[in-house]
């Protein structure tokens, strides 16, 4: 099989895969009788699990100079974990193989999303290209899983994880490993990356911006189902927001400009605020549900940016520990704050005061955003080869 192909194919199952877990675990969870403080500690609890595995998978890779083999063996205990996951209904059973499956499964969206930027800058073909099959794989799932559930019982969310588990471990065979860095790992260079205040700064942007974006992920489902919605609509919400990332991912090389990045990011801050703060109103579950294709000009647009700023701020034989760091803040700290925070609030002041806090976090977010813009402008670091350059 093409290299080529074969990374993208695998974005496309890995992040089917993923749409699996994120979205549909708390309505699952929901169904199983699960209150929405249970499935809150559950989450974040899982947010605390991927705080450990992200970065011990990472620095593993980065040690042994391979991503492939690492994302194989984490295939195979993820597919594992996950058909029994969804094949649970006691709540010890449930907490056992989440925790299990954020274990497994987290640690590969950083890993994935380091070879396809790591491809990228080998070949000469834009990160975009790759990660648009992802976004499809997202979407394509959702819809299907929310149609399956709908139809087949909430079990049958076992049968559909194992089975793209399998087929992604056979297509992870053919994957072209990442290129090697040429320089030597060194304690030094990562310390020197984490104690820059540029880049403090910026984690701390990327922190405050992902957690109303993380609490919305994890509770869409339970909101759409107390306005009366159901599996298939929750389907086919996130049907629309991943498809709506297509068109995003596919366009990056065109839209995404070195030095532009803090902006970039403050703009999608700015739709994450009005995203949330319309969703506070809505009392159909259909036009919540509607609601989601405005995910095109959100997580698509800041994640892209984020991952671009990295890349120009990390040293070259620390970006896959760089990569996971981002993917730790975005999926790990912010998840356990959203969930944690998120269950309680949701049970107490119901969803639309949750809906009027994120929004306004967001707003916070996309004011730090343009300090920081206004700060250092289009600064960068100068230890990688920024990604815009390789797309011109």
């Amino acid at each position: 099989m093409n290299a080529s192909k074969a990374l993208k194919s695998f974005n496309f199952l890995y992040f089917a895969m993923l749409s699996l877990f994120i979205p549909f675990l708390p309505l699952y969870l929901d169904e199983q009788q699960i209150s929405s403080s249970r499935i809150g500690l559950i989450v974040g609890t899982g947010g605390i699990v991927t705080l450990i595995a992200q970065p011990l998978w990472g620095m593993i890779s980065d040690r042994l100079r391979t991503i492939t083999k690492v994302m194989l063996l984490l295939l195979i205990f993820a597919s594992v974990t996950g058909y029994f996951l969804y094949d649970s209904s006691s709540y010890p059973m449930l907490v056992l193989f989440a925790m299990l499956v954020y274990f497994f499964v987290m640690p590969m969206d950083p890993l994935t999303e380091s070879l396809n930027f790591r491809v990228a800058e080998h070949t000469g073909v834009s990160y975009g290209s790759f990660r648009t099959y992802g976004a499809l794989g997202y979407a394509v799932m959702s819809l299907i899983t929310g149609y399956v559930m709908s139809r087949l019982g909430t079990h049958s969310l076992a049968w559909l994880f194992g089975g793209t588990g399998i087929v992604s471990f056979i297509i992870c065979l053919f994957l072209p490993d990442a290129p090697a860095s040429g320089k030597p790992l060194t304690l030094s260079s990562l310390r020197s990356f984490l104690g820059s205040r540029q880049t403090l700064l910026f984690l701390i942007l990327v922190l405050i911006s992902s957690i109303p974006a993380r609490m919305n992920d994890t509770f869409l489902g339970v909101q759409i189902a107390a306005l009366g919605g159901n599996a298939e609509l929750l389907g086919q919400a996130w049907f629309l927001a991943a498809g709506s990332e297509i068109v995003v991912f596919a366009l990056s090389f065109w839209w995404l400009r070195a030095g532009r990045e803090l902006i970039t990011i403050s703009i999608a801050g700015a739709f994450y605020c009005l995203r949330f703060f319309l969703s506070a109103w809505i009392t159909d579950p259909h036009g919540l549900a509607y609601l989601q294709v405005l995910q095109l000009l959100t997580f698509p647009v800041f994640y892209s940016a984020a991952i671009q700023y990295l890349y120009r701020i990390v040293p070259e034989e620390w970006r896959a520990t760089g990569q996971t760091v981002l993917a730790l803040l975005f999926f790990g700290i912010s998840g356990i704050v959203a969930s944690y925070i998120g269950g309680v609030l949701f049970d107490r002041l119901g969803g639309q005061n949750v809906y009027m806090i994120i929004s306004a976090m967001s707003l916070a977010g996309t004011l730090f955003g343009l300090f920081l813009y206004r700060t250092y402008g289009s600064t960068g670091g100068s230890t990688g080869q920024t990604q815009g350059s390789q797309q011109q």
